[in-house]
């Protein structure tokens, strides 16, 4: 069932915002999450029980004009900036491990015209 979930789990950005799809998985699940906003601001959460909790704890941390980027159980989430211009250019992934979501995080940054693109934050919910 994993390698299942794993292959169903794919990440798509579409207006700034991941969307994720598999089989018996929704955002409503989350105990976890990322959350983005302008200039490479972030706030992350991890290892809630509750979703709303969750969102509502990466929301806080973010400063400025921030949205839900992303949520997840068990999973990883990654953001990417470009370093030599943090108001331009960002990606951002979830995936079941950390270096996956890490490389398609800075693909998306390179992709919307990122030249220096780096890790700028990540995190990992492991709790069940």
């Amino acid at each position: 069932m994993t390698s299942i979930r794993r292959a169903l789990t794919r990440i798509f950005v579409a207006s700034g915002l991941v969307l994720m799809t598999s089989s018996g998985f929704d955002l409503a699940q989350a105990a976890g999450a990322l959350a983005v906003g302008s200039c490479g601001a972030y706030g992350l959460s991890y290892d809630y029980k509750e979703p709303t909790a969750a969102s509502a704890a990466a929301l806080k941390q973010c400063s400025g004009d921030c949205q839900l980027a992303t949520a997840m159980k068990r999973d990883c989430a990654a953001l990417a900036i470009d370093v030599h211009n943090t108001c331009g250019p960002y990606g951002f992934a979830a995936a079941p491990q950390l270096a996956q979501a890490q490389n398609t995080a800075l693909q998306y940054c390179y992709r919307y015209g990122g030249k220096d693109c780096v890790i700028r934050a990540f995190v990992c919910d492991q709790k069940n």
